[in-house]
């Protein structure tokens, strides 16, 4: 499939595809719903816990990482709403919507824990696209993760720096590659401490229960959601879903299903090591 013939969905006309809230779509908790969003608070006030900041220190070492998908937004309101010592963290990559630039400004505006925006190194990127043209991405999957390193994986690094644990919004249902997403990850932790634990507090949270949590909280949300964007990155690597696509349907469409993940949630020990150095 080309990328004009799909153009169409990447940039949905409201006069083709009328819009209709995703809050209003998709608001459908699971029976147990109640019994998750108990067990992720717990989880939420462990990690704050564990993980306070030390005596004299600016940050705890704990963080979320936010791409202010529905799921970040729902982990953000509930770390302010417990009033929990943890930061929040986003990856401006310089190719963001611009729903998903307001909604930023909107989120630093109105939570009480603080929010650190990272950015790649500008030098970087441009030598990169002057080097191979802005639609480097389409190109090859190799010149795509070359981007995502740059606008991503690195900025990822600083922000995580001097961390000993982060909170993602990663859940089971998103894809087959996340099935096995536990609520905590201690995977990259290795004897003596180094590395970090990951949490997932929505790790078995369903869709529905992402949106009816925002409907019983008011949560802002990115309205590209309404648009049938279930998952939302940087513009040119982001299109809307049709019915029966997969969640992930609209990252990376043009590539082979095994390699739909940026690097931010894949194992790389040479970027462990920058972050904790």
């Amino acid at each position: 499939m080309s990328i004009g013939a799909v153009s169409w969905l990447r940039d949905p006309d409201p006069a083709v595809l009328p819009v209709t809230r995703a809050v209003e779509l998709h608001a459908r908790p699971s029976r147990d719903f109640d019994a998750k969003l108990t067990a992720t608070k717990a989880l939420l006030e462990l990690a704050a816990h564990d993980f306070a900041r030390k005596p004299g220190a600016a940050t705890p070492l704990v963080t979320q990482a936010s791409s202010l998908g529905a799921e970040d937004m729902v982990i953000s309101h509930l770390i302010n709403a417990l009033q929990l010592d943890i930061g929040i963290f986003v990856l401006d990559t310089g190719m963001l919507h611009a729903e998903t630039l307001q909604l930023l400004a909107q989120l630093k505006a109105t939570s009480r824990a603080p929010v650190e925006v990272f950015h790649p190194v500008a030098e970087s990127a441009i030598q990169f696209v002057d080097k191979e043209g802005k639609d480097a991405m389409y190109k090859s999957v190799d010149l795509r993760k070359a981007c995502c390193h740059i606008r991503k994986v690195e900025p990822l690094a600083r922000a995580l720096a001097g961390k000993k644990a982060w909170l993602t919004g990663m859940r089971r249902e998103q894809s087959g590659a996340r099935a096995e997403v536990p609520m905590i990850d201690t995977s990259d932790v290795v004897a003596g401490g180094a590395g970090r634990v990951k949490f997932n507090p929505l790790a078995n949270w369903t869709w529905g229960d992402v949106w009816h949590y925002i409907s019983l909280h008011q949560v802002a949300y990115n309205p590209l959601h309404d648009q049938f964007y279930p998952s939302i990155g940087c513009a040119p690597c982001t299109r809307a879903i049709s019915l029966g696509e997969d969640f992930r349907a609209g990252r990376w469409w043009w590539e082979d299903e095994s390699a739909k993940e940026c690097g931010l949630h894949v194992k790389q020990p040479s970027i462990s090591e920058e972050a904790t150095a």
